[in-house]
C-alpha cells in the first residue's frame, strides 16, 4: 500500500515535467486514490511534492531546450520579461499564486520562468500554496465523483478539459510570439512568428 503513494508521487512528477500542456497532475492523484483506496491527504501531499519536483526539473532543462529550439532574440525577449517579473516582487508572487489556484495548466508559467532563468525559489513557494489548495479541492472532488465512475469517465473529455488545454496552448503562444521588450518598453504590441532556429 505504501508503494501506491510512490506511484502518486512519480505520476505527478511525470505529468509536470513535460514542456507542453499535459493533463493536470491531480488526475493521476485521483486515479490512484480511487484504485487503491488511499488516504486522501497523503495522496495530496505525495502528488503536490511530485508536481513541485517535476516543475523544478522543467525549469532546469527548459533553458537548454529553448536555446536549441528558439532564436537567441526570442530567448533574450523572454529573459527580459523574467527580469521585469523579478522587479515586481510580491505582485509577481500574487500573480503566481492566483494562477496556480485556477484550473489552468501551469506549464506556460514554468516554461517562462525557466526560459527567463528565474530561480525556482522565486516561483515555487507561491506555486506550492496554490497547487496544494487547488489539488486538495480537485482530489476531494474526484473522490466524491468516484461514486459515479461512469459520469467521471465521460467528464474526462469535456468542454472544461478541452478549454483548459486550449487556454494552456494559447498562453504558450502568447509567451512565445509576443515581442515583450516592445510591449513593456515602448507600449507597442508586436508579434514575431520567426522564433525558430
Amino acid at each position: 500500500m505504501k508503494l501506491a503513494y510512490l506511484f502518486v508521487f512519480t505520476g505527478a512528477l511525470v505529468f509536470d515535467i513535460v514542456p507542453f500542456p499535459f493533463p493536470p497532475a491531480f488526475t493521476i492523484m485521483i486515479l490512484f486514490q480511487i484504485m487503491f483506496d488511499l488516504n486522501i491527504w497523503l495522496v495530496i501531499i505525495a502528488g503536490v511534492f511530485g508536481s513541485i519536483l517535476g516543475r523544478y526539473i522543467l525549469t532546469l532543462y527548459i533553458p537548454v531546450l529553448a536555446g536549441r529550439l528558439f532564436k537567441p532574440s526570442k530567448n533574450e525577449d523572454v529573459q527580459f520579461l523574467g527580469k521585469k517579473m523579478k522587479e515586481n516582487g510580491w505582485r509577481s508572487q500574487a500573480v503566481i499564486l492566483a494562477y496556480s489556484l485556477l484550473p489552468l495548466p501551469t506549464t506556460p508559467l514554468f516554461i517562462a520562468g525557466g526560459m527567463a532563468r528565474i530561480k525556482a525559489i522565486n516561483i515555487i513557494p507561491a506555486f506550492f500554496i496554490g497547487k496544494f489548495i487547488s489539488d486538495a479541492f480537485a482530489v476531494h472532488l474526484g473522490k466524491y465523483a468516484s461514486e459515479n465512475l461512469e459520469s467521471m469517465i465521460k467528464g474526462a473529455v469535456s468542454w472544461q478539459s478541452i478549454s483548459s488545454l486550449f487556454i494552456g496552448m494559447l498562453f504558450l503562444c502568447v509567451l512565445l510570439f509576443i515581442d515583450w521588450r516592445s510591449l513593456i518598453q515602448k507600449k507597442k504590441l508586436l508579434l514575431n512568428f520567426k522564433i525558430w532556429k
